[in-house]
């Protein structure tokens, strides 16, 4: 595990802060980091450390637990100053969140004590070669051993007590490869998205998607270096390899009350995603502005003596600020409507409809839609902002000695985590049919 002495974090003011210490010590040596692709594991050890990836853990089991709002103004002010350390811990929380849905109260004491310890969870959950994106090849299923020793205790035993006891003591294997796998470099534990193996119904288990948390350096795990993208290229997200690794029935946790009902579960995701977004268009107006100020010599046209007093440049300014400024806003709309979706009286009062939407009324419904509104504007500003840096700069700025191109190159990545035009055909029905979105997890 993650070798390092865990703060506690208390209050949302104390989050902030913290984040916002760090986040100046982080910017200094990002472009650094971009350039030469050294990965911040320093940094991430820091980021432990500091407590902040203990701020959602629930108060029962020790820690803070802060409400998603909290958190998506602790990883935007991350994000703008480094995305990729930002991006990091996205599926840390989105995995706390799952345990904290879905999990027995044995797997939240046990993975919730890790992470105050300073424990850090990545992802396993992509995979290629699918017809889509939500095709799962990755296998879950009964391991022989397990199985074999279970047909020999039974002939002994066949109280019902002596069963339940056999089912919760079986052996699983995984198999299967995922890719994009985000901060698995630093991890101590891999959240692996699988499909359960078990046509002839011996397991157990509920058929579905189940989540195994399997430790980093467990046998028969490969974690693979090769992410080559064009951006956010320290995240770490490189493939994993799973080869028969053994886990027991302790590791693992049915996705489909969290992700099939309206628990607020995939809005909390893209929020996160959002405030990267709003991160990168804040962080890249502040170097666009500090560029202009320093460096850029103003159009001859303009008959100013520096370029901050051009009238277009201030003009253009102007709408770079605008749009910075909307996607935070709705960001601080989009938090509030997640906090009220997962506040204990909301859960109280779920409800899902016969054809598997939530109902038109929940806040989960509400807070989704939110989350696509900030999503939409968050990804325009980030876009938008990190290639203005070159029109507003002028020529000199395109020079690869300011390297600034990472700013773009980070928005690029990172917006292509999930398509945008979807969020608007979601906010679309809404409006026009009062039909809420789907309930799949990504919305």
């Amino acid at each position: 595990m993650t070798v390092v002495t865990a703060e506690r974090i208390t209050t949302a003011d104390q989050a902030v802060r913290i984040a916002t210490e760090l986040a100046e010590v982080f910017a200094a040596g990002a472009v650094e980091r971009d350039h030469s692709r050294r990965l911040p594991h320093e940094e991430l050890d820091q980021l432990s450390a500091s407590g902040l990836l203990a701020i959602t853990v629930p108060a029962d089991f020790g820690g803070a637990d802060l409400p998603p709002s909290v958190v998506a103004e602790v990883v935007r002010i991350l994000a703008a100053a480094d995305p990729n350390i930002a991006q990091v811990p996205h599926s840390h929380f989105v995995y706390l969140n799952l345990l904290r849905l879905a999990g027995t109260r044995a797997q939240r004491s046990d993975y919730f004590g890790k992470v105050l310890a300073g424990a850090r969870i990545a992802n396993a959950q992509s995979e290629r070669g699918g017809a889509t994106v939500a095709d799962i090849s990755t296998v879950l299923r009964l391991d022989h051993d397990t199985t074999v020793a279970d047909a020999e205790s039974a002939q002994d035993d066949v109280t019902g007590d002596a069963v339940s006891a056999r089912i919760e003591a079986r052996r699983f294997v995984v198999e299967g490869t995922k890719y994009y796998c985000t901060g698995s470099l630093f991890a101590d534990v891999l959240a692996v998205l699988t499909r359960l193996d078990d046509p002839q119904g011996v397991s157990g288990l509920e058929a579905g998607e189940y989540v195994a948390f399997v430790p980093a350096l467990e046998p028969g795990v490969r974690i693979v270096d090769d992410w080559d993208a064009l951006g956010q290229r320290t995240t770490g997200s490189g493939t994993v390899e799973f080869a028969a690794v053994k886990v027991g029935r302790e590791q693992l946790v049915a996705r489909a009350s969290a992700v099939n009902a309206p628990t607020g579960y995939g809005a909390f995701a893209q929020l996160l995603h959002a405030a990267i977004d709003a991160g990168i268009a804040r962080g890249a107006l502040e170097a666009a502005a500090e560029f202009v100020r320093t460096r850029s010599r103003p159009w001859f046209e303009a008959e100013v003596a520096h370029a901050a007093d051009d009238p277009l440049v201030v003009q253009r300014f102007g709408e770079l600020a605008v749009a910075v400024a909307a996607a935070e806003s709705t960001l601080i709309v989009a938090s509030a409507a997640v906090d009220a979706a997962v506040r204990p009286t909301a859960v109280a009062d779920r409800a899902v409809a016969q054809d598997g939407h939530s109902d038109a009324s929940g806040d989960g419904a509400q807070a989704s839609i939110a989350v696509a509104t900030a999503k939409i504007l968050a990804d325009r500003a980030a876009n938008e902002v990190s290639a203005a840096i070159f029109e507003v700069g002028g020529t000199r700025s395109a020079a690869a000695e300011h390297r600034l191109d990472h700013f773009w190159r980070n928005a690029r990545t990172h917006t292509l985590h999930d398509p945008v035009r979807w969020k608007y055909q979601h906010i679309g029905r809404a409006v026009l049919h009062n039909r809420p979105p789907p309930l799949h997890g990504v919305i």
